[in-house]
């Protein structure tokens, strides 16, 4: 789309654009990933995004009736397609919602506003900017967070006020915004053996991020591939990122506007290693995808809990305006025909709330290795 000094790209180009954006996700209230700075774990979908200021993408997704639509000023359209690319404005902070309903810090990014601002991880979130977060939706704090409530005066330099919570201190801390970035695929190697690989979300490059990561482990060491609070992004990602652990075949169909594509995974993937795929309610979309496919190809044993259940494909659209819609136009598949919608995917091996998903994980890994 076009932008201040810049040339509007060609219909072909746009079109391009268009279906590289397939399940997008949440990356633009930040719903999308545990890891990805200032975004949620919790399992609130992004549908219900305020379309005012939006123009004529905000009459649209009001008249729709989608559960999944957005509307985006071509500013926010231009935000999202940096944060495709690894790049956001926000604070340093992940948040999950706890049991309790409670919204605490999972992670600090290491020199981030937050950081400096003396957050930790494990902190509890009570107000933002003095309104009382009370158990509400995980998105609305993260939406606070970010300033994606107010996007135009959201922007590198501002600050947001919280109201936080430790051991039974309270205490109130502005914390700046800046333009930051984000490594998608992280790993860590406390076990031995084994290796946990966390893919927090499927921007631009994150696939070839994540084959570099296995394809530096010692071959004999398994992988629990977390994917937990993963909500999405690019669908060539992870199609892509199947491929790692596939020697090509069926990743999954999905359609558009009733017509029938298929993904299917790039041979020569790592199919010796043992894999176990760590997932939560806060795996959504194209990672849901990877999940499936890698459960329906017997492939990896999944352990968590069921996860979001979001199998819907959008697809933008500029307006005349320059804004644009995000619309739902079909729906994904599994290798084996299952579809994700509402019920999500259900582990091989569920874990009960408040029980160590992680330890699970690493002894269902440890079952798989030769020996084992």
């Amino acid at each position: 789309m076009s932008r201040p000094g810049h040339d509007k790209p060609s219909r072909a180009a746009r079109r391009g654009t268009a279906l590289a954006f397939v399940f997008a996700g949440a990356l633009m209230t930040g719903a999308a990933t545990g890891a990805w700075p200032d975004a949620a774990g919790g399992t609130e979908p992004r549908a219900d995004r305020d379309a005012a200021g939006t123009g004529d993408a905000g009459e649209l997704v009001s008249e729709s009736g989608d559960r999944w639509a957005s509307a985006y000023s071509a500013e926010e359209y231009a935000a999202l397609a940096r944060g495709l690319d690894g790049e956001y404005v926000g604070t340093g902070i992940a948040v999950v919602r706890t049991s309790a309903g409670r919204i605490e810090v999972s992670e600090v990014h290491a020199g981030s506003p937050a950081e400096r601002a003396g957050v930790r991880a494990g902190d509890e979130i009570r107000t933002i900017d003095g309104v009382a977060l009370d158990g509400g939706p995980v998105t609305d704090a993260v939406g606070r967070l970010r300033g994606s409530d107010r996007p135009t005066e959201a922007g590198p330099g501002s600050t947001v006020l919280l109201g936080l919570a430790r051991e039974g201190r309270a205490w109130t801390a502005e914390v700046e915004r800046a333009r930051l970035s984000v490594e998608p695929v992280t790993v860590d190697r406390g076990v031995p053996g084994a290796a946990r690989v966390h893919v927090s979300t499927f921007t631009r490059g994150s696939a070839e991020a994540l084959r570099a990561a296995v394809a530096a482990l010692p071959p004999e060491d398994g992988v629990v591939l977390d994917l937990r609070g993963n909500g999405g992004g690019l669908l060539a990602e992870a199609a892509e990122a199947a491929g790692v652990f596939l020697d090509g075949g069926l990743v999954a169909t999905y359609d558009v506007h009733g017509r029938q594509e298929a993904l299917h995974a790039e041979p020569g993937g790592d199919t010796a290693r043992p894999l176990v795929v760590l997932v939560d309610g806060g795996t959504m979309s194209s990672a849901e995808m990877l999940t499936g496919a890698l459960q329906d190809r017997n492939r990896a044993v999944v352990v968590g809990s069921r996860t979001f259940g979001k199998g819907t494909v959008q697809m933008p659209s500029e307006q005349p305006d320059g804004s644009v819609a995000e619309l739902t136009v079909g729906h994904y598949a599994t290798p084996s025909g299952r579809t994700v919608d509402d019920g999500g995917i259900v582990p091989d091996l569920p874990v009960a709330s408040g029980e160590d998903a992680e330890a699970e994980a690493y002894a269902v890994l440890g079952g798989l290795a030769p020996g084992g």
